[in-house]
């Protein structure tokens, strides 16, 4: 080997040269950490769960949202449930909202009051 050249890596011996070695530091990075965004509403317990219809980015499919619901995903996943249920069709949750397939706000609301549950339907 020249002089100018330094060994960095052997097969053999694995890492030679120290400089080239990762430092304690790198390892101990500390990770980005998300910071909570307040909330725009102020008081959302005062708001109340929402029944709205949607079609936009379905293709002009409806579908009925439920949306304000203030429960833990177990909660929420037994309740979509029952509701798809009754209804007889197909709907998803997504990011805490209920989405049920079709225009369904009217049984929807009679149905959430059957559960306990005060809503509104939003929208025209």
């Amino acid at each position: 080997m020249s002089s100018d050249r330094v060994l960095v890596y052997s097969s053999e011996d694995g890492m030679i040269n120290k400089s080239s070695q990762p430092s304690a530091k790198a390892s101990k990075r500390k990770k980005k950490r998300k910071i909570a965004t307040p909330s725009p509403i102020k008081n959302p317990n005062k708001q109340g769960v929402r029944i709205m219809r949607e079609s936009k980015g379905r293709g002009g499919k409806s579908v009925s949202v439920i949306a304000g619901l203030n429960l833990d995903k177990g909660e929420l996943k037994t309740l979509s449930k029952t509701l798809k249920a009754q209804l007889g069709t197909g709907g998803a949750i997504k990011e805490s909202n209920i989405e049920i397939q079709g225009d369904h706000r009217e049984k929807l609301l009679k149905l959430l009051e059957k559960q306990g549950i005060k809503a509104k339907i939003a929208g025209g």
